[in-house]
């Protein structure tokens, strides 16, 4: 296999990480771990807020309860909040959740570009100052949390043609960045309409790095080739994308709460099994653990109506008996799969 070096670089099939026989797919439960800001506002360094800070304790007593370990993103403001730390690293330490790195560029130091939209994506960044920026992250989380990290999420998943070598230089060994079936260029971010949903090992000269994309399927009467449709009509807007699903014709469905309804995720769970994924790779933001931060959590029954996602969800896929994993089990299962 020939070095890869970037996540962009998109391996044959033959060595995508897949099921092997008799293994039965696992779920992980990624959590955007940030600061709260205004969605539709420019980016700014300061003016966030970190009110819903103290609601990861009850998201992290969910989890618990139904015997799932989350892996908390945690970015540059999270770090630095002693109350993120009094909740998370005790439960770290215990290992009932796993704490990773996610950098949003405009708030983690050193804040030597300009705060735009372009620059909110770290792989437009001189590539010191993505390194610099990874580096301090990293290792705030080893002091604040007692953790080195090994899993990383680009903000806005925001990854570069330098981020794999990077990553790998400084200890990681997991990236969850890479959103297949979404473009991001309008506004100056990546292109990952053709990334696949299974993971792969991307080589880099300071080691390899594991790609875990975020789970997106796609439904639909069209089947496969709706997926290449999708992408046609949508670059006229997302309205056109929910014509087509109201059409039955083809619909991209996100594991996420955050505005996909508990019964298309049911039904994209049933086609990730079908389609024999190793890893279903559900995320959200934590901004969303209190009403009023993003526009899929408004009010409390809002916030209710989350929680009754999760169970809907979570009882789904006991029932298609796939059961909670880590990122450090997700390793070691590619591993044993490239040793094979």
């Amino acid at each position: 296999m020939q070095p890869a070096g970037n996540f962009f670089a998109y391996p044959p099939a033959s060595e995508l990480i897949r099921l092997g026989d008799g293994e039965r797919p696992r779920f992980w439960v990624t959590i955007d771990t940030e600061e709260d800001f205004d969605w539709d506002a420019p980016f700014a360094r300061t003016g966030f807020a970190l009110g819903s800070i103290p609601a990861l304790a009850d998201c992290q007593t969910y989890f618990e309860r139904a015997a799932v370990r989350p892996i908390y993103l945690v970015d540059w403001p999270v770090v630095a909040d002693d109350r993120a730390v009094d909740i998370l690293r005790p439960a770290c330490a215990a290992g009932r959740c796993e704490i990773g790195a996610q950098l949003h560029p405009w708030v983690t130091p050193p804040h030597d570009e300009e705060v735009n939209a372009r620059n909110s994506y770290t792989g437009n960044l001189p590539v010191a100052l993505q390194r610099a920026k990874m580096t301090i992250l990293r290792d705030a989380i080893g002091d604040r949390f007692g953790v080195v990290p090994t899993v990383y999420r680009a903000g806005r998943y925001g990854l570069g043609l330098e981020s794999a070598a990077m990553l790998a230089a400084l200890g990681f060994r997991c990236d969850t960045s890479v959103r297949s079936g979404f473009d991001y260029r309008a506004g100056h971010g990546p292109d990952y309409r053709a990334a696949p949903l299974y993971p792969w090992w991307v080589q880099t000269q300071a080691g390899p790095v594991l790609e875990v994309p975020v789970t997106t399927v796609f439904d639909g009467l069209l089947g496969r080739a709706g997926r290449t449709l999708y992408h046609r009509v949508t670059r006229s807007g997302l309205r056109a994308g929910a014509a087509l699903a109201r059409l039955g014709l083809v619909e991209r469905i996100a594991l996420t709460p955050e505005g996909i309804p508990a019964d298309r995720a049911i039904r994209a769970i049933d086609i990730a099994i079908d389609a024999r994924l190793p890893v279903l790779n559900f995320s959200f933001h934590s901004p969303s653990l209190q009403p009023g931060n993003t526009p899929y959590v408004r009010t409390a029954a809002d916030l209710d109506h989350f929680y009754r996602w999760w169970d809907t969800v979570l009882d789904h896929l006991a029932r298609r008996g796939v059961e909670s994993t880590t990122g450090a089990e997700i390793i070691a299962m590619a591993e044993r799969t490239a040793a094979d």
